[in-house]
């Protein structure tokens, strides 16, 4: 999703460096304008000042401008400390004296991309702003032998979702989804993803392959290129296949496409809360939480494995 901000970077002449932490640091090695990426050793959850300060030490005097995308206080602190002139980023938490350039928070939820194309100041159409990602044809070949796979010759599903159940399509309906398709599907996602997929793969015997904690990133970004569809629920997977360009259906439960969604012309997205047939009416649609309030998730368990399979774009 920060794709666009970083291709508007790029074009009007910035020489582009990327701090990230290792398990998104590829995403970033896959976008031609980005010149260098750091991996930051933090880990999930507190300040861990010492790390940042060290950082900030070895980058200091490097950069002229820091984009601080996320809202947390501790992402806007090793700028600071590094004392890179000019900071650009959104108010957030106590950080006031952090930032030299603050944009306001919208009140709404406005749709990602958007939110952090902002940040460069310019303003753009959505056309400009649809996240891009490229890989040689060479590390695709490379990852189709790996996984002893032809192009075009499986689907990939992608059923996990870190943020949470209540934005996970049932498992066994990617069971279900499985048995109907003409090809294969490759399960791709994380280690702690590798039971689901388990699920998945044995109540569809022989027709999936569990790849899930399996794959480097960049092994699995190129088998999604490379796959002749993708089903996914709203996860970095989804974004992913989006910047491929490759045929894909999103499955939406307690997130909303209004916000996140697939910026891809071969996305089909499924929201119930979009679909005037359904009766009744999803009222609680979004909500937004990591698990459901009401106990019966009816906004993923009412979407059907024959609804995604007919919402598959002509030709897949």
């Amino acid at each position: 999703m920060t794709e666009p901000l970083l291709r508007r970077l790029h074009a009007r002449g910035e020489r582009l460096t990327v701090g990230a932490l290792p398990w998104v640091a590829p995403v970033y090695r896959a976008m031609p304008q980005v010149d260098e990426v750091i991996e930051f050793p933090f880990q999930h959850g507190g300040l861990q000042f010492k790390a940042r300060r060290a950082i900030a030490k070895q980058v200091e005097g490097r950069f002229d401008t820091a984009y601080v995308l996320p809202n947390s206080l501790k992402s806007a602190l090793l700028p600071f400390l590094a004392s890179i002139p000019k900071r650009v980023g959104y108010l957030g938490e106590a950080r006031v004296g952090l930032l030299t350039h603050r944009l306001k928070n919208p009140k709404n939820k406005p749709p990602m991309v958007a939110f952090y194309s902002a940040l460069s100041g310019e303003k753009q159409g959505l056309e400009a702003d649809r996240p891009r990602l490229t890989l040689a044809e060479s590390d695709q070949q490379s990852a189709l032998t790996a996984a002893g796979l032809q192009a075009r010759g499986y689907y990939v599903f992608a059923p996990g979702a870190e943020y949470g159940p209540a934005k996970r399509w049932p498992a066994t309906h990617f069971a279900e989804l499985a048995r109907s398709l003409d090809q294969p599907a490759v399960l791709l996602g994380s280690g702690k993803e590798a039971p689901l997929c388990e699920e998945i793969a044995n109540a569809a015997p022989g027709r999936c392959i569990n790849l899930a904690g399996k794959t480097p990133l960049l092994q699995a970004f190129a088998l999604i290129a490379c796959a002749k569809g993708v089903v996914s629920n709203d996860s970095g997977l989804m974004h992913v296949a989006a910047a491929f360009g490759v045929r894909q259906v999103a499955v939406f439960g307690s997130s909303s496409p209004l916000h996140t969604p697939p910026l891809n012309d071969n996305a089909a997205v499924l929201w119930l809360k979009q679909d005037p047939s359904y009766q009744p009416p999803l009222d609680c649609a979004p909500c937004f939480e990591r698990e459901c309030p009401l106990g019966h998730t009816r906004c993923l368990v009412d979407i059907s494995p024959s609804a995604v399979l007919a919402r598959f774009p002509a030709g897949a």
